[in-house]
């Protein structure tokens, strides 16, 4: 199954699962009801997302007299997608790591964190500017909006559910659409957990179209294969401050050093992203940060800032 349909496939699987919960809390009724709150929750995502999410991690818009370089491969990988000029923000995080928002091209937005322009040579920064441009290109950030909206609006309704069944809401109503009260406790927990799985399913698999998109607009996949190994080294040493419910718009998961975080992960292993731009070969990944730096000592701060500083001219 390609990636759109997979996508299409569990949005539309998404949308059944608040119906059905919507059906089985409060008949026809609620089944209006919790389509009603879906809208409503993609609605307001589509509009005010990408402010909420910018102002949640402090990030500032910078100006290509600050940082000409970053716009200028901003701007290449722009043309190269035939998408507009993206605005430009930083966010004051140690981590390296970025993502895309915004409701459309015209509207869109890359944010990289003060961490990646500082651990990334020209080759890896560039490599995470086009998966982020590839997201942009692809409507990614349009699909996760809707779905992060309407996991939280399972999770609304079956915290709603649970709270009926606590207080005499579980008995059958005159259309048979009601349920036990232990049966609205279980779905209560059931379905926010069946919301998380779908959502993961959709995050991973844009993820890897993103991948396969951003080496295209970069020229080659190395860049990006090498900057994957560096943030994965780097996300287990010095975790990101991120909220879990916006984990999915990182090009890798800011919360990889909380081992909580790992079991119900947005993104795919980096091994097998890893692997999937070298062509399918195995990849073992570092232990830590230190060993990292060890196995890329030859190329050193030196040679990456030389490399990165090429970009401008």
């Amino acid at each position: 199954m390609g990636n759109w349909m997979k996508t299409t496939f569990l949005l539309g699987l998404m949308t059944a699962l608040i119906v059905f919960i919507g059906g089985l809390f409060g008949g026809k009724q609620g089944m209006i009801i919790a389509f009603v709150l879906a809208m409503g929750m993609n609605f307001f995502s589509y509009w005010y997302s990408d402010k909420i999410v910018l102002r949640m991690y402090r990030a500032t818009e910078v100006n290509p007299q600050d940082f000409p370089t970053l716009f200028h491969a901003v701007s290449r990988l722009a043309q190269n997608a035939g998408l507009p000029m993206p605005r430009v923000y930083i966010i004051p995080d140690d981590s390296p790591n970025a993502f895309a928002t915004g409701r459309d091209p015209e509207h869109a937005v890359i944010a990289v964190t003060e961490g990646l322009l500082r651990t990334m040579n020209n080759q890896e920064a560039t490599g995470v500017l086009a998966h982020e441009m590839s997201h942009i290109k692809n409507r990614d950030i349009l699909i996760g909006s809707i779905a992060a909206t309407m996991a939280g609006a399972i999770m609304i309704i079956a915290t709603m559910a649970r709270w009926s069944a606590f207080f005499g809401g579980g008995n059958q109503d005159e259309e048979g659409g009601g349920m036990g009260m232990i049966g609205l406790i279980a779905m209560s927990i059931l379905a926010p957990v069946a919301a998380m799985l779908i959502q993961m399913a959709i995050s991973r698999s844009r993820e890897y179209l993103a991948d396969a998109t951003g080496a295209q607009l970069a020229g080659n996949p190395d860049g990006l294969a090498n900057a994957l190994g560096k943030l994965g080294a780097y996300s287990k040493q010095i975790p990101m401050k991120a909220q879990p419910a916006t984990a999915h718009m990182f090009i890798v998961n800011p919360l990889s050093g909380r081992k909580m975080a790992n079991l119900f992960s947005t993104h795919p292993p980096l091994e097998d992203r890893i692997a999937r731009l070298k062509g399918g070969g195995g990849y073992t990944p570092p232990g830590d940060i230190h060993e990292y730096r060890e196995s890329t000592e030859n190329r050193g701060q030196q040679a990456a800032k030389s490399m990165w500083d090429r970009l401008s001219k």
